[in-house]
């Protein structure tokens, strides 16, 4: 019988339960942002993946993504339903740990990414073509990227690191948040005003306080790294919340809470791939870069007229690209012997890997995504009628609202 460290599976535990909580903080976070009338519209689409994709991941995905097909684009059926997984079972990467909460660790994953991308279609999508769209993403976008990066597969052979998801979350959920945009079309009335700048800030809490069990959770262990990665998450956010602040203040003349905020979630994005492979001086660099480029994405998005709503590419694809390309500069075998030397150590080839592979990655998400929606809409209408738009989602859709009409 394997003998467990109780140490390391109780902070697992811990940091599965931080990326659970990061699932309900996307849905507050994304609700505020909305209009009074699609409040519950966007927040039921965070917190119906946490059903959906929890059953879905039970039966095939952790299989698909974690067993066999070594050095391929995906896995096999062997796990299926947990099928030979016992009590006594180890995961792989370290035998200390069950492998029944590392199952469960990247479960919490399976389950934010896709709900990522609803930020950028949010009140002009049908519920029936979103739960399809939900289950149909893993399985063709979300799943072969964590076999292809974390299970053995083809981008782990050829030597593409990825500590957190800047490649298996952020670049491909962000850039499958612009196909959905160009394909669903612009809202009907794209005055969007945050219903809620205090819900606003209740989720980037909850998103940043999960944060640190996605990415120290991510080192598998408890160690040094942990605890880089820990440090690395905040100060990124930190120096990207600061940097997009003072950028909007120079050309608003005031500082802007929501501003704040959401440069605090790029640098969370940005600095998820690298946060265990580089010092924490060049997480501050990630970070300042994080709150430049991903402000001028946003500031792009909106000279193209895309109409993310909630600026999912900007933020997110956007910050998960560049985190990615940026490790590949700044990492470095000496803060982690167990990573690689980036471009400034001596390594271009590690640097043109990880630049190939997120450029891959961001363009497959993209066209996967247009070419899924494209099909779905063959089944079931995608974007919703135009009264139910008009009307909301919250009671055209759900039956439901968010707040008694005698609050406004």
């Amino acid at each position: 019988m394997p003998q467990f460290d109780t140490g390391i599976t109780g902070f697992m535990l811990l940091a599965t339960s931080l990326v659970m909580l990061m699932t309900p903080g996307l849905a507050f976070f994304y609700g505020g942002l909305a209009g009074k009338k699609n409040i519950l519209g966007i927040m039921i689409q965070s917190f119906v993946s946490m059903g959906i994709t929890t059953i879905l991941w039970f039966l095939v995905g952790y299989s698909l993504c974690f067993s066999g097909g070594d050095g391929g684009i995906i896995g096999n059926l062997d796990k299926v339903m947990m099928n030979g997984v016992t009590l006594n079972s180890a995961y792989v990467g370290n035998p200390k740990l069950p492998e029944f909460v590392f199952m469960a660790y990247q479960m919490m994953f399976a389950i934010i990414t896709p709900a990522l991308i609803t930020g950028a279609f949010m009140n002009r999508v049908t519920f029936k073509a979103y739960l399809i769209f939900l289950i149909v993403w893993q399985l063709f976008v979300y799943y072969p990227f964590v076999h292809m990066v974390w299970g053995g597969g083809m981008l782990a052979k050829w030597g593409v690191l990825d500590f957190a998801g800047g490649i298996v979350v952020h670049a491909v959920a962000g850039f499958a948040a612009l196909a959905s945009v160009i394909y669903i079309g612009k809202r009907r009335n794209t005055e969007n005003v945050p219903n809620s700048i205090p819900l606003i800030a209740l989720g980037t809490g909850l998103l940043w306080f999960g944060w640190y069990g996605f990415n120290a959770g991510s080192a598998l262990d408890v160690n040094a790294i942990t605890g880089l990665a820990f440090l690395n998450t905040d100060i990124a956010a930190s120096f990207a919340a600061v940097t997009w602040m003072i950028i909007e203040w120079s050309r608003s003349r005031k500082p802007k809470f929501v501003g704040l905020l959401t440069g605090a979630v790029a640098g969370l994005a940005t600095i998820t791939p690298a946060a265990g492979y580089v010092s924490l001086p060049t997480a501050a660099i990630i970070g300042i870069a994080s709150g430049i480029v991903c402000y001028i994405a946003v500031d792009l998005k909106n000279k193209m007229q895309w109409d993310d709503a909630l600026d999912v590419w900007g933020v997110h694809g956007v910050g998960g690209v560049l985190g990615t390309i940026m490790l590949g500069i700044f990492a470095s075998k000496s803060i982690n012997p167990a990573g690689a030397n980036g471009l400034l150590f001596g390594d271009h080839w590690f640097f043109i890997k990880q630049l190939v592979a997120t450029i891959g990655a961001a363009a497959y998400g993209f066209v996967f995504t247009y070419a899924m929606l494209m099909i779905i809409n063959l089944f079931t209408k995608v974007r919703v009628e135009d009264h139910e738009e008009d009307a909301g989602l919250d009671e055209s859709l759900h039956g439901e609202t968010a707040y008694d009409s005698g609050v406004f």
